[in-house]
């Protein structure tokens, strides 16, 4: 006999960030991630209105992976009452620690909406009591007639995608699907036989150029910046991105593909999130075990400079061109990137270059659109350093990845939900699927709840 589930949509709709979902299933209450909102001018109003479900009565929450739109707003969970358990893999359960210790470091100086007592100690270190982590494909059973796997999505170290297996049927959370292939980590895993997908479209109406494509063109902008003798400065993601470009200029260097120059690692959180790369460098793929294995130096080669003390980042300015920061924020939102471009982007013979997604309402955002003036800590800064994309290391499936994802289960699944993206780029997805397909996809709204069926 049919059952009903019940699926809300509390976050992560016409946006690329924010993932919160809440599916009410046999008897249990399960949010799937819980992110913040960024780059948005109503990312505070978003993060910091009270959640539209009652956090005492969440049983289980489950992560895909530990960015900090899948991750943020656990304090604030704990904070309004959630004692559930969190389940996530288990590079997911180590990353998530540094990542929110880093967050709290920063939100916990905000008194404007109480962030000092909601971002503290005490609750990024209660999250992890009750915070339970699997292998992909372990079985998790939560009642008699429901049980959860893990899948590898191939987006970052640890990332999964969240299968759910009631009375006979499946309903799978993408979380964020991987660029596949990438240096570091496994393709993401085919699935074939889903009823219903809440998949992620970040990059829905566009392609990435091709994994060899993007390492000649950062082997031909590190060149080209090394002749103009100028800075190059890569806004990095402190967690996945920051590692891949690692592990790529130690083939560039290693093997004289470009020219030996200082280059800085200018992020601490970076810093100490690839030391537990390390650790599971089990989950990395075949081609990355074989180098790590030759090499165990893959994140370090000559001509890098990690810089974790503060002094050591201003001490960068001194050291005579050409050289090459690497610093985070991803989308220049903060962190110590923000202080590298006020004081490169005004020179023509400097170049930035962006790597990932930039949500709207980011720095990184308007010198991607190609705005000449942009405003650092109070302060108008020119912008006349040449401006690179690079979209092929972006952690995300493009276009035609999201469509063939979708194509290899196209006679099980029923309907489809797309989130986790800006509605235009959810929009193109949702009509190339119906087009295309023939299956009935959507774009739900904020606060769109549905029945399913199973």
């Amino acid at each position: 006999m049919p059952k009903v589930a019940k699926l809300t949509f509390c976050g992560g709709t016409g946006s690329v960030t924010g993932a919160n979902f809440l599916f009410e299933v046999d008897g249990k209450k399960i949010l799937i991630d819980c992110g913040l909102t960024q780059g948005s001018e109503l990312a505070d109003n978003i993060n910091w209105s009270p959640f539209v479900y009652d956090p005492k009565e969440i049983d289980i929450l489950f992560i895909t992976h530990s960015h900090i739109d899948h991750i943020g707003k656990i304090p604030k969970l704990i904070h309004e009452g959630f004692k559930g358990k969190i389940y996530s893999t288990k590079p997911t359960r180590a990353l998530t620690l540094p990542m929110l210790i880093d967050t709290a470091g920063i939100l916990s100086k905000n008194r404007e909406f109480n962030l000092d007592k909601i971002y503290t100690e005490e609750n990024v270190n209660a999250a992890f009591v009750n915070w339970l982590s699997f292998d992909y494909h372990e079985k998790i059973k939560i009642t008699d007639d429901l049980e959860v796997f893990f899948r590898d999505a191939g987006h970052i170290l640890g990332s999964a995608m969240i299968e759910f297996v009631y009375n006979g049927k499946k309903i799978m959370f993408t979380g964020d699907l991987g660029n596949s292939p990438s240096p570091l980590l496994p393709d993401t895993e085919k699935v074939t036989d889903v009823d219903y997908l809440i998949m992620e479209s970040v990059y829905g109406d566009r392609n990435h150029e091709s994994r060899d494509d993007r390492k000649k063109l950062l082997e031909q902008v590190i060149e080209d910046n090394y002749k103009r003798k100028g800075t190059l400065i890569i806004p990095t993601f402190s967690l996945e991105r920051s590692q891949e470009l690692l592990f790529e200029l130690n083939d560039l260097v290693e093997n004289s593909r470009v020219p030996v120059m200082p280059i800085f690692f200018d992020s601490p959180l970076a810093i100490r999130l690839t030391e537990i790369f390390k650790q599971f460098k089990n989950y990395f793929n075949e081609n990355a075990q074989k180098e790590f294995s030759k090499d165990k130096y893959i994140f370090d080669f000559p001509g890098l400079h990690s810089t974790l003390k503060s002094e050591e980042s201003k001490m960068i300015v001194n050291t005579p061109n050409p050289k090459i920061v690497i610093a985070g924020s991803g989308m220049s939102s903060g962190g110590r990137i923000v202080h590298h471009e006020r004081h490169y982007l005004p020179d023509p013979n400097n170049t930035i270059l962006l790597t990932g997604y930039q949500a709207v309402g980011t720095l990184g955002r308007l010198i991607e659109e190609g705005v000449k003036t942009v405003r650092i800590n109070g302060e108008d800064v020119s912008v006349r350093s040449h401006v690179e994309i690079i979209l092929g290391y972006s952690g995300h499936k493009d276009g035609d990845g999201l469509f063939n994802f979708v194509g290899d289960m196209q006679d099980s699944v029923k309907k489809i939900f797309v989130v986790m993206g800006e509605p235009k780029s959810a929009m193109f997805l949702v009509q190339r699927i119906r087009d295309n397909l023939g299956l009935d996809a959507v774009a739900p709204l904020q606060g769109d709840s549905v029945l399913l069926t199973f």
